[in-house]
């Protein structure tokens, strides 16, 4: 019973992460042409306080359940990753997720540390948004490709 709930708060956590990323990469670039510096970054500014204070709770329940849901039915898979296509992409999605978390760690001490510059944001965005892209790809193929 609590597999379905797991998998249920992973996904939630999942879109709001993903919706966020896809959101900052794909509509605020794009509007950064259309609008004046000083709207811009007033704009970047508000959501980038909005992220901050809730990516945090975002990831906590992402890689909480994502952890439940290893623990309570993927053990056996990731103990031999390498003997099944779905343990092998498993096991490289925790990977990529634990390098996405990486990500979102540098940025917060790049922040902190005041050392956080635009091509820093920039670069981390493309960055986590490719990881991103590459999670979903291994979480689909989990359960669709064989070799």
């Amino acid at each position: 019973m609590i597999y379905p709930v797991l998998l249920t708060l992973h996904l939630f956590a999942a879109i709001v992460f993903i919706g966020t990323v896809f959101f900052e990469v794909l509509f605020l670039g794009g509007i950064r042409r259309q609008l004046p510096d000083r709207m811009m970054m007033m704009l970047e500014h508000a959501v980038g306080q909005r992220a901050r204070r809730l990516m945090p709770w975002v990831l906590l329940v992402l890689f909480g359940a994502g952890a439940g849901m290893v623990r309570e039915r993927y053990m056996a898979q990731l103990a031999t990753p390498w003997t099944s296509p779905f343990g092998t992409l498993l096991g490289v999605k925790i990977l990529v997720a634990i390098s996405v978390l990486g990500h979102f760690v540098t940025a917060l001490w790049l922040m902190r540390s005041g050392r956080m510059t635009a091509q820093a944001v920039r670069f981390i965005h493309a960055s986590v948004f490719t990881h991103l892209l590459l999670i979903v790809v291994l979480a689909k193929g989990m359960f669709y490709l064989s070799w």
